[in-house]
C-alpha cells in the first residue's frame, strides 16, 4: 500500500495527496507535516518498512470538505485518491485512483465559495508580445476567451475577473508583469504548465473534441490565435484535474474588451464599485445599492454588469425599456420577485449534477426551483419590452425534468446516496417489491417474537438486531432455564444470552438480502436519474441565464422606484448634462433629505474641463465621484439618481482620487499618483471621462502646480486628447486658466463664513474659490487651539508672498498672445519669481555661520547644517 502511495505521489508532486484508507483520508511524510501544521491536527506515525516511522495524519472522509476547503483557501492543491472498490470484496490490495485534483480555481464546495460571485480560473499565454486570456468558472460552466496587446490591458482583465488561480506558459514569467506584486495584492496562486499544454495542435484537438466541431471557426476563434492556445490549455488543464467530461461547459465565448467600457484598477478601487476602499466590504459600494437580486445567478450577473458597462446605445436602451416597463407594472414585478425567492443556484446545481456529486437533497432543491419557472414565464408573457420578450422566449420551463424528479425522489430524502430511502414508491417495480419484502419482514419478525414467547413462556424474550450479529433472540439470565433445545447460542452478555433458530436465520436472509439489494438498486436508480438530468445541461443553463436576467432587471427596477431614480437619455455626442444629481451610495448612508444635489454639464466644446476649488470636506470628491457613477449606472442600463440626465457614452472612465502609498512595491504617494496620471494621459480618448482630484499635491508647491497646469493644458488640447474632465484642486492659481484655455471653466463648493468658522453648503456654483479654508477645517477636525492661532499668524506673514499674482501674469500673457502662439508653459517662465518663501537673506546665513560651534558638532550634524544652508542660498531670491 505504501509503495502504491509513493507511486501515486510521484504523479502529483505539486499536490497534497489525500489517500483513502477506510473511513479516513490519510497523508504521509511531507504532506502529513504540512497538513498537520496548516490545519492544526495531530501528527502521528506509521510503520511502513522504513528505519523510522513515517509521519502520518488523517481526516474523516465524511468531513473532508471542511479540511479540503481550508487547504485550498491557503493556496494548496489537493489530489484525492479514492477507493475504487468495496474493501470487503477486494482481493489483495484495494484498488485506488486519483479521482480529482482540487485547486483554488476548481473547488466546487458551496461552503468555500461566495454564491454571489464567480470563482474563476484564468489561463494566460504570452506569445509574440501579446497575451491570450481564457477564463473559466467550473462551478457554472462559463468559458470566455480574449486577447490583449499590452500589460496594462492584461492587468485590467485580471482585476475585472479577480481569478483565484492563474495558469500560464513559461514565457509569461518573462513578459515584464510583476507577478509577486499581483499575487500579494490579489491573493491568488499562479503556476506554469508544461509546454505540451500550449502545443497549438493539441489545443485545437482538445477544443474540437470537447465542443464536437470539425473546424474552430464554428467557435469564433479564427481571429484569436493566441486566445485559441489559452483556451485549449485551460480546457486540457481542467480535463486533467477534474477527471470528468466537463459536460456542463457547453460553449466558448470569444469577446473583445472594446465591446464594453474599460474600467481600470484605480477606477474600480476609487469609485468603490464592488467593495469599499478601506474595509473591503460590500456595504457602502455601488453594488450594495443596486443589488436587490433574489438569486445567486442574478447577483453574479449584476456584478458583471457593473464591471462591464455597455458602450452600444441600442443595447443600453433595450435594458432601460425593460426596467421602465417593470417600474410601471408594479404588481407583475412584485409577483416575479415572489417566484424568484425560492429558486436555488441552478448554474452551480447543474455543475454538481454534471460532476456526479449532487446528492438527493440537491435534486429536491433543483425540482423546487424548476416548479417556479412556469409561473415566471406566464408573468413575463404579459410584458412587451423587446428585451423582456427575448428573455421570455428563451425561458424553458423544464416541466418534464421537474415532473421526473417529483416521481422519482421522495420529498425529504437523506443526504447520502447509499443509505436508501431515496426513491418514491411507484417509480420502480423492483424497488417496490424489495421495499415490501423489507416491510413484510419486520411484520414476520414481530409475529415470530410473539410465537416464541408463547412457546417458551419467556415474557421478556425480544427479537433484536445489530450489524455484527444480525438478528437474534435475546433472553435475560433469569429465564435461561426455559430456553428450548433448538435455540443456538450466538453471544453471551453479562445479564443475558443471545440465540438464533433456523426460522430466524431464514427470515434474516430474506430481510437483509432485500435491504441490501434495495439500497444498491436505489443508488443505481438515483445515478441514472442524475445522468438523465445532466444530459439536459444546455437547456438548464439557458433557463438559468434567463432567470438571472429577470432577477437583474427586477432588482434595477426596485432600486429605481425605491430611491427616486430617473431614466437617463443616452447620446453619442459627448454631452453629459445632469440636473440635481446625487451620489447613489452617500445618499443611502445619510438620513432623508440631507444630501445636497448638484448639476453637472460637460461637453467636447466650451465645457470640456471643470476646475473645481473649495475647502477640504466640502464635497468636491463626492461630487466628482457621483458624476462618474451616474455615467456608469446609465451605461449598465440602470436608472440614475438625478432629476434629469442626458449621458454621452464614455468609452472609459478614469479616476485619480486620494493619496495612498504603495510601500510593498516601493512606491511613494507621489509615485503612485504620477503612475496613475501617466496611465490616464496615455490611454484616455476624447470619449473618456476623467476624474482628477488634487493632482500634484504630493510634491513641492512649484512642481505640483507646474504638473497640474501642464496636465490641464494637455487634456484640453483636442488634437492630443480633448477628454471631458472634472479637475479638483487647491491650487487656486489654476482658476486663471478660465478664459485663456478654451473649454476650461471654474466651479467651486459654496461655503458660508461665520466668524472664524465655516459652514459647508455642499453646492457647486460658478466661479473659483480664493482660499482653501484649511485652518478652519483643521479647527473643525479638533486641532488644538495654540496650533490654530499660530497657523493664523503664519498665514498672515506669508500672504504677501502669494504666487497667484504671477499666475495671473502667465494667464494674461496667454490671453494676449493666444492668436499668435500657444499659452506659455510654466517651464517657459522664470519660476524664481514665484517663490512662496521670499524671506531668506544673505545676512541671516552669515549670522548663522558665525554662531556655529563647530568643535562640538558631529560630522553628520555638520553635513546636515551645510546642506540646509546651501539650500537656503539657492532659494534666497
Amino acid at each position: 500500500m505504501m509503495q502504491h502511495y509513493l507511486e501515486t505521489k510521484k504523479q502529483y508532486p505539486d499536490c497534497i495527496l489525500f489517500y483513502r484508507l477506510g473511513d479516513f483520508y490519510e497523508m504521509f511524510f511531507e504532506d502529513a507535516q504540512t497538513v498537520s501544521r496548516e490545519l492544526e491536527i495531530t501528527l502521528t506515525g506509521k510503520d511502513c518498512g522504513l528505519p523510522e516511522r513515517a509521519p502520518m495524519c488523517g481526516v474523516p472522509y465524511h468531513a473532508v470538505d471542511t479540511y479540503l476547503n481550508r487547504l485550498v483557501q491557503k493556496g494548496y492543491k489537493v489530489a484525492i485518491a479514492e477507493q475504487m472498490e468495496d474493501p470487503r470484496l477486494a482481493k489483495g490490495l484495494v484498488k485506488r485512483e486519483v479521482i480529482r485534483v482540487v485547486t483554488p480555481g476548481t473547488i466546487l464546495s458551496s461552503q468555500a465559495l461566495d454564491e454571489t460571485r464567480n470563482n474563476y480560473l484564468m489561463c494566460i499565454v504570452y506569445l509574440a508580445k501579446s497575451f491570450g486570456i481564457a477564463v473559466s468558472d467550473v462551478t457554472t460552466g462559463e468559458f470566455l476567451v480574449t486577447e490583449v496587446p499590452a500589460i496594462r490591458a492584461l492587468l485590467d482583465e485580471i482585476y475585472k475577473y479577480m481569478p483565484s488561480e492563474i495558469i500560464c506558459n513559461e514565457a509569461f514569467y518573462m513578459s515584464g508583469v510583476d507577478l509577486e506584486d499581483m499575487k500579494n495584492r490579489m491573493n491568488f496562486i499562479i503556476s506554469p504548465l508544461d509546454n505540451h499544454y500550449f502545443d497549438e495542435d493539441i489545443c485545437q484537438d482538445t477544443l474540437k473534441r470537447h465542443f464536437h466541431v470539425e473546424r474552430l471557426e464554428g467557435l469564433g476563434l479564427e481571429d484569436y490565435k493566441i486566445g485559441l492556445i489559452a483556451s485549449g490549455a485551460a480546457l486540457l488543464y481542467l480535463l486533467d484535474t477534474q477527471k470528468n467530461s466537463l459536460g456542463h461547459i457547453t460553449k466558448l465565448l470569444p469577446y473583445r474588451s472594446g465591446k464594453y467600457m474599460v474600467i481600470d484598477t484605480s477606477t474600480r478601487r476609487n469609485l468603490e464599485l464592488l467593495e469599499t476602499l478601506r474595509e473591503k466590504q460590500k456595504r457602502g459600494s455601488l453594488l450594495w445599492v443596486l443589488d436587490k437580486t433574489r438569486t445567486a445567478m442574478g447577483a453574479r450577473m449584476l456584478r458583471s454588469f457593473i464591471e462591464q458597462p455597455l458602450i452600444e446605445k441600442a443595447e443600453i436602451t433595450k435594458r432601460q425599456d425593460a426596467v421602465e416597463e417593470l417600474n410601471g407594472e408594479y404588481i407583475t414585478r412584485e409577483e416575479l420577485i415572489e417566484y424568484l425567492n425560492p429558486i436555488y443556484d441552478l448554474e452551480r446545481l447543474i455543475g454538481r449534477i454534471s460532476y456526479q456529486t449532487a446528492n438527493p437533497r440537491d435534486l429536491i432543491a433543483f425540482k423546487n426551483s424548476l416548479q417556479m419557472l412556469p409561473h415566471i414565464k406566464h408573468l413575463m408573457e404579459q410584458l412587451t419590452a423587446p428585451l423582456s420578450k427575448d428573455i421570455c422566449g428563451q425561458l424553458d420551463t423544464l416541466e418534464d425534468l421537474a415532473e421526473l424528479i417529483g416521481r422519482a425522489v421522495v420529498e425529504d430524502p437523506p443526504i447520502g446516496v447509499r443509505e436508501g430511502g431515496i426513491i418514491q414508491e411507484g417509480f420502480n417495480e423492483e424497488a417496490d417489491r424489495l421495499r415490501k419484502a423489507k416491510t413484510e419482514g419486520k411484520k414476520w419478525l414481530a409475529e415470530l417474537e410473539t410465537k416464541e414467547r408463547e412457546r417458551t413462556g419467556i415474557k421478556t424474550l425480544r427479537v433484536k438486531f445489530n450489524k455484527v450479529f444480525g438478528y437474534y433472540l435475546e433472553v435475560t439470565n433469569s429465564f435461561l432455564s426455559q430456553v428450548p433445545d433448538d435455540y443456538v447460542r450466538k453471544q453471551t452478555l453479562t445479564n443475558a444470552e443471545r440465540f438464533t433458530t433456523d426460522e430466524l436465520k431464514k427470515l434474516e436472509e430474506i430481510i437483509l438480502g432485500a435491504e441490501d439489494k434495495l439500497f444498491i438498486l436505489e443508488y443505481d436508480l438515483f445515478c441514472s436519474l442524475r445522468n438523465t438530468i445532466a444530459e439536459q445541461v444546455a437547456r438548464i443553463q439557458k433557463a438559468a441565464h434567463s432567470i438571472a436576467w429577470i432577477d437583474v432587471l427586477t432588482s434595477l427596477s426596485v432600486v429605481s422606484t425605491r430611491n427616486g431614480y430617473v431614466r437617463p437619455k443616452i447620446n453619442e455626442k459627448g454631452l453629459i448634462d445632469i440636473k440635481n444629481g446625487r451620489h447613489p451610495v452617500v445618499e443611502q448612508m445619510l438620513r432623508d433629505d440631507l444630501f445636497i444635489a448638484n448639476d453637472t454639464y460637460l461637453d467636447n466644446g466650451n465645457n470640456q474641463i471643470s476646475i473645481i476649488t473649495g475647502p477640504n470636506m466640502a464635497g468636491k470628491s463626492t461630487y466628482m465621484r457621483q458624476t462618474a457613477l451616474i455615467c456608469l449606472m446609465a451605461q449598465i442600463g440602470s436608472f440614475v439618481p438625478a432629476e434629469a440626465a442626458n449621458i454621452g457614452i464614455c468609452d472609459r472612465i478614469f479616476t485619480r482620487v486620494g493619496a495612498s502609498d504603495d510601500l510593498a512595491s516601493g512606491q511613494s504617494t507621489f509615485m503612485v499618483e504620477m503612475t496613475e496620471v501617466a496611465n490616464i494621459l496615455r490611454n484616455a480618448t476624447k470619449n473618456s471621462l476623467l476624474i482628477l482630484d488634487e493632482i500634484g499635491r504630493g510634491t513641492s508647491t512649484f512642481d505640483g502646480l507646474s504638473i497640474a497646469w501642464a496636465v490641464i493644458e494637455y487634456i484640453s488640447n483636442t488634437k492630443v486628447l480633448g477628454a471631458k474632465t472634472l479637475f479638483a484642486t487647491h491650487y487656486h492659481e489654476l482658476t486663471e486658466l478660465e478664459g485663456s484655455i478654451s473649454g476650461v471653466n471654474n466651479y467651486c463648493i459654496a461655503v458660508k463664513e461665520m466668524g472664524d468658522d465655516i459652514v459647508f453648503l455642499r453646492k457647486i456654483v460658478k466661479g473659483g474659490a480664493d482660499k482653501s479654508y484649511g485652518i478652519q477645517v483643521a479647527k473643525l477636525a479638533g486641532v488644538p487651539d495654540p496650533v490654530i492661532m499660530r497657523a493664523k499668524e503664519l498665514v498672515e506673514e506669508l500672504s504677501d508672498a502669494d504666487i497667484s499674482a504671477r499666475s495671473r501674469e502667465i494667464a494674461d500673457a496667454g490671453r494676449q498672445a493666444s492668436h499668435k502662439k500657444p499659452v506659455p508653459k510654466l517651464d517657459e517662465v522664470d519660476l524664481k519669481q514665484m517663490s512662496l518663501f521670499d524671506t531668506v537673506k544673505d545676512d541671516d546665513i552669515l549670522k548663522e555661520l558665525e554662531s556655529l560651534e563647530l568643535v562640538t558638532m558631529t560630522p553628520i550634524d555638520a553635513l546636515n547644517t551645510l546642506y540646509r544652508l546651501q539650500n537656503n542660498l539657492k532659494n534666497r531670491w
